[in-house]
């Protein structure tokens, strides 16, 4: 698969920036489809499906579709860009050569899709889609199914799954690209990371990558982003306002946001920023600085502390 990595510096600010503005469009779009399906409990249970038992697959369904999507993906070479983490291991060879990356990041062995599928399964699933649940309890209500047999799950098993895919692997890029932050930051000051990886102090190397006010305009990005993408745009009001030299969404102009119509809960998108994904690109960012001097001899080690940008990376 076609990647941007070969293109420009793909460590610098302004590269990764625009990587994780994009990522959060694809992420808050994937939420919001999601949304549109109950919870559907059933496809994140192991050996629930017999169908799939029968074919010696004993995960759940959406680990059965992860796997048979990434056996594709890497077919397709997915997996041989550095930007890139697949979910399910054991994948096939691709079937074309794999394409010729510069060296960016320090070899390393990080993965926290584990991490991220849990929390993604347990926590955000059942919250983005309340609102479908119980909008479908209410209609089985109707038709006279009561108790238990009223929530959850609507039977769109395949594209409740096929969204969750997306936005697993959208979830994983942006938080395996903290790797990216952290090169780039270890080599505009290696001197500064140095000392903490030397003797391991995970706050020191936490204080070093944390940016407060970067994080909290975020946060605040995020927050507007899923307030205007969750919205049912009105045409003809929208029109209107074109033609008044005015935006409006649902009749309502830019200051003001009706959240009747919401997709999705927006404190739960900024939730889930705020609350995971943020602190676990930290800890994948700290992770890679504390292995980023792994097999370096004390020579090499003493060349990264007098440069700054030490872009001839001692890999």
């Amino acid at each position: 698969m076609q990647s941007n990595l070969t293109v420009g510096d793909p460590l610098s600010l302004e590269h990764i920036r625009s990587v994780l503005i994009r990522l959060e469009d694809t992420i808050i779009f994937g939420l919001i489809e999601r949304a549109q399906f109950a919870h559907n409990p059933r496809i994140y249970q192991r050996a629930a499906f017999q169908e799939l038992k029968n074919i010696g697959f004993e995960g759940s369904w959406l680990e059965w579709f992860l796997k048979e999507t990434e056996t594709f993906h890497a077919k397709a070479r997915r997996y041989t860009s550095p930007d890139e983490y697949p979910f399910t291991s054991g994948l096939p060879e691709p079937v074309l050569p794999p394409l010729q990356f510069p060296k960016i990041l320090f070899p390393n062995k990080i993965n926290a899709n584990a991490s991220i599928l849990s929390f993604y399964v347990r926590y955000i699933v059942p919250r983005i889609t309340r609102r479908a649940t119980l909008c479908l309890a209410a209609s089985k209500r109707v038709k006279g199914i009561l108790g238990d047999e009223e929530y959850e799950d609507d039977g769109n098993y395949g594209s409740a799954a096929t969204i969750d895919v997306e936005v697993l692997q959208a979830i994983s890029k942006r938080v395996h690209y903290g790797k990216f932050v952290s090169e780039s930051k270890f080599l505009e000051n290696p001197a500064a990371f140095i000392p903490h990886i030397l003797k391991p102090n995970r706050s020191k190397l936490d204080e070093l990558i944390t940016k407060p006010e970067v994080e909290r305009k975020l946060l605040v990005r995020l927050r507007a982003k899923a307030a205007t993408y969750a919205q049912d745009l009105d045409l003809d009001h929208f029109s209107n306002g074109i033609n008044n030299g005015e935006v409006k969404v649902n009749g309502m102009n830019g200051h003001g946001l009706n959240g009747n119509s919401a997709k999705i809960e927006v404190d739960g998108v900024v939730d889930l920023y705020e609350s995971y994904i943020i602190p676990l690109t930290k800890e994948v960012e700290v992770d890679y600085l504390l292995h980023r001097l792994d097999g370096l001899s004390e020579e090499d080690i003493d060349k990264l502390k007098t440069n700054s940008r030490a872009l001839a990376q001692t890999q």
